[in-house]
């Protein structure tokens, strides 16, 4: 008889929250981002590679668990963070700025929204945990490493707080990273900046250089390429390419490529490679506290990505740009040439994940430090402050909190993504 009520609880627990993670996949897939059954498809089966796959493609389900939890190291509402939204391991990586440099930074900037620092912070945390899992790391390295990202994060708040470093001109290049990122970093420099156009472009029969068609890189129609061309009008365009592939809370999203002429670059090549990115509505602003202020800037979703991205680097993209196309909205970049994120090989020993993960802890702390009054009119205070005074002198506790809550939800996420493949495989 006891196990019989035991399977039931157990079975309870398990139908309350299949039930919860099918209206939320429901809600956001499919009425929110609006994905057909066929882009669904495709997206679930790159979530269901891995946990961690499934963690990075289902942020609106983080954002809906994590803001029901009350905690004394929330900033207040009144004075939020501008936060990355969407923080985790492959959301870092190398690009080159306007000035030339290749730097090691937060790459992708979709999500960028204002609310507590602590979304990022946690996000982070069990994205750690998880990318370690997968590597098959023991649990008390994953700890370990989420330590190191936390006490970095810290560190480098004080430092701006005490002005020893400036948020607005802190880059991370060879010259000041370690392990993993400085190789990254200094074999990037070797690299031709062609490299990238000659893997995806080719001179055709004119001797004018197109795209070259692949699975990920396909023509556009006839209609798409002349409201682009209208749109950006103010650039000469040789081709352009409907970009498939990228991301995984990105399907669905129209993507192109746009081969143009450079007038605007640092190293003025002939031709690079713009990318045009559809963007919706940011998943955090459907569970944060609505910021007036913020909306009234940023209503254009392209021109808040854009925000985000300016705010958070030092040297920004000449080519950053946002605009509304039949009804849905845009923002255009460079694609860089040098774009590159660690990848699991690059990892030697545990010693490169701490050195990784403490440079990232750093990269967090200057993008929160410098998207605030040094850079925007829309905040009044300091970030690193504001921050630095939420976690005040229980840095100790805050360290042990946060490891808890990531480890904690990490066994949440592994959970969630054998409901998630057994629903993909009788559903979809």
């Amino acid at each position: 008889m006891e196990h019989a009520l035991l399977e039931q609880v157990k079975h309870t627990r398990t139908f309350l929250r299949q039930e919860q993670l099918e209206t939320i996949f429901e809600e956001f897939d499919g009425q929110r981002m609006r994905l057909t059954e066929v882009q669904r498809l495709e997206k679930y089966r790159k979530m269901l590679e891995s946990p961690f796959r499934f963690f990075r493609g289902s942020a609106y389900l983080f954002y809906f668990d994590m803001t029901k939890s009350a905690s004394i190291f929330h900033t207040p509402d009144r004075k939020p963070t501008w936060i990355q939204g969407d923080m985790h391991m492959d959301n870092f990586g190398a690009f080159q700025n306007e000035a030339g440099s290749i730097v090691f930074d937060v790459n992708d900037f979709d999500e960028g929204y204002v609310g507590s620092y602590l979304y990022d912070i946690i996000r982070m945390s069990i994205s750690i945990a998880l990318y370690l899992e997968e590597q098959g790391l023991h649990k008390t390295t994953q700890e370990t490493a989420i330590q190191h990202f936390l006490n970095s994060y810290i560190n480098q708040l004080k430092r701006f707080e005490r002005k020893q470093d400036d948020p607005l001109t802190l880059i991370f290049t060879k010259d000041n990273t370690k392990g993993p990122a400085k190789r990254l970093l200094k074999k990037l420099e070797k690299r031709q900046r062609s490299y990238f156009l000659q893997d995806i472009t080719y001179l055709n029969e004119d001797g004018e250089r197109a795209f070259l068609w692949s699975e990920e890189i396909q023509p556009v129609t006839a209609e798409e390429y002349s409201a682009i061309s209208n749109a950006l009008s103010t650039y000469k365009i040789r081709d352009i390419a409907y970009k498939y592939g990228s991301g995984t809370a990105s399907i669905g999203l129209k993507r192109y490529y746009i081969l143009v002429e450079d007038e605007k670059g640092a190293s003025g090549v002939e031709n690079l490679v713009l990318e045009m990115k559809e963007v919706r509505t940011a998943i955090p602003a459907y569970f944060l506290p609505y910021q007036d202020l913020f909306w009234a800037h940023y209503e254009h979703q392209g021109a808040r990505v854009v925000g985000t991205q300016k705010a958070m680097h030092h040297l920004e993209d000449p080519h950053l740009a946002f605009i509304t196309m039949n009804g849905q909205e845009f923002y255009i970049r460079e694609r860089s040439p040098y774009k590159k994120k660690i990848k699991p090989k690059n990892y030697k020993d545990v010693e490169d994940y701490f050195t990784t993960t403490s440079l990232m802890g750093k990269i967090a702390a200057k993008i929160h430090a410098r998207a605030d009054i040094d850079y925007s009119h829309v905040f009044t205070y300091h970030s690193e402050e504001e921050i630095l005074k939420a976690i005040g002198k229980e840095r100790n506790v805050f360290i042990e909190h946060t490891i808890l809550q990531a480890m904690s939800y990490k066994e949440t996420v592994y959970t969630d993504y054998d409901l998630f493949k057994n629903w993909v495989e009788t559903k979809m």
